[in-house]
């Protein structure tokens, strides 16, 4: 429903925009111009979707081999003793378990099409031990917050994205969503151990949290440590490097485990052959609207005004562009997709500020959304606490987004 109300507003406020402009100038081309708009726009979502489709069936075909080559199960092992202490709620050996083990485990690596009902069958197995079955349980918002900080591993949305829009490298923003999207999980995390008094200073879970920011620390520093011209090249050589072994690994798993890997990557293009064309009408909604929206003028008082406030208070304002990215993610996936493409149609897929919206985008997930499915599933009405945790791990990746945008591109 909130959706609806922010997609007839864009039109309505680009209407009123409009309005004003042609009455208090006279100028009547306008109304040309904002039409112009909507048909370059919808264009342009039809474009970008028909080229998606290429990238989508090839990576979900490899994240397909991945899955069948026990990839999922892999990380769900690697990261129990770091779960069990998250979720002490949950008995040794529940499904439930098993189930958040694999659905945190697809987000990791991007396997969006894959964690969802894989999350939903976790909510299913978590209202099976849930006392009250309206009310959201501990181990319920703990599995929200993990799933609205948005970890991924591989952001292979943001980069397809950049790909389709023109830029030159777009893995380069590889690292910097790494570090804002582990920001915005431990922040997360964080805050609600201390909510829900799980003690931080357990050796296992201190351990693993140390481990994992010394990591994420010791890679920035290794970048600070670079020339500027070189920060670029070698962020992209890592991820490049990175994702090259993702796809070898994926391979050599489902060799060893006798997948029949060809059958399976196909299985995976035609689901990723079937998303491309569901995003179609999703591009095509917001894209129109945000398209009609800036050729009124309304994008550009509102870019225009932030920008003078942030630079009257003495900070940078290059970032401002990016903003509205910012503001519309945590209401709706495609909304924000839609907006960060818009920023890279107009300032270009390369400019400083299509970076920081890249980072943005891809440093948190859609925060509305995923309480909305996944309480929605199992019948949850009151989900206590979610929404304000949820909304400052949100806030949290975006600053964060930005913040790593300034430190590997700048």
């Amino acid at each position: 429903m909130v959706l609806n109300y922010i997609w007839v507003a864009f039109f309505v406020i680009a209407f009123a925009v409009a309005l004003g402009k042609s009455i208090a100038t006279g100028d009547l081309s306008i109304w040309s111009t904002i039409m112009d708009s909507s048909f370059s726009s919808a264009a342009t979502a039809f474009d970008i979707s028909i080229g998606l489709t290429g990238i989508l069936a090839l990576w979900m075909g490899l994240m397909r081999i991945g899955e069948k080559g026990g990839v999922i199960q892999f990380f769900g092992r690697l990261i129990s003793p770091l779960f069990s202490r998250l979720f002490p709620g949950i008995p040794k050996g529940h499904p439930a378990m098993g189930a958040i083990f694999m659905n945190v485990s697809a987000n990791m690596l991007g396997l969006d099409n894959a964690a969802t009902p894989l999350g939903l069958k976790a909510m299913q197995e978590l209202q099976s031990l849930n006392d009250k079955k309206d009310t959201a349980s501990d181990a319920m918002l703990m599995f929200l917050i993990l799933n609205a900080s948005g970890l991924c591993l591989i952001p292979i949305g943001v980069m397809m994205y950049r790909s389709q829009c023109g830029a030159s490298s777009p893995t380069d923003v590889f690292m910097p969503i790494l570090v804002a999207t582990f920001v915005s999980t431990l922040v997360g995390i964080i805050a609600l151990c201390f909510k829900q008094k799980i003690n931080l200073l357990n050796r296992v879970l201190l351990t693993w949290l140390t481990c994992i920011t010394a990591a994420i620390v010791a890679l920035v520093w290794f970048v600070s440590s670079l020339p500027q011209d070189k920060v670029q090249l070698y962020s992209s050589f890592a991820a490049n490097f990175i994702l090259f072994s993702v796809i070898i690994g994926f391979l050599l798993a489902g060799m060893k485990n006798k997948v029949n890997i060809f059958d399976a990557f196909i299985d995976g293009a035609k689901d990723g052959f079937k998303t491309a064309v569901l995003i179609i009408p999703y591009l095509v909604a917001f894209l129109v609207a945000i398209g009609m929206l800036r050729a009124s003028g309304a994008m550009d008082v509102l870019t225009d005004g932030l920008t003078w406030l942030v630079a009257a208070l003495g900070f940078d304002a290059d970032w401002v562009g990016a903003l509205p990215t910012m503001l519309m993610k945590p209401l709706s996936g495609s909304g924000s997709r839609g907006m960060m493409v818009d920023v890279m149609n107009t300032y270009g897929a390369d400019a400083f500020v299509s970076r920081v919206a890249s980072c943005v985008q891809g440093s948190t997930d859609t925060t509305f959304y995923i309480l909305a499915v996944y309480f929605g599933s199992v019948g949850i009405k009151k989900t206590r606490y979610a929404v304000p945790y949820a909304l400052l791990a949100d806030i949290v990746g975006s600053i964060a987004g930005v913040a790593a945008a300034y430190f590997f591109f700048r």
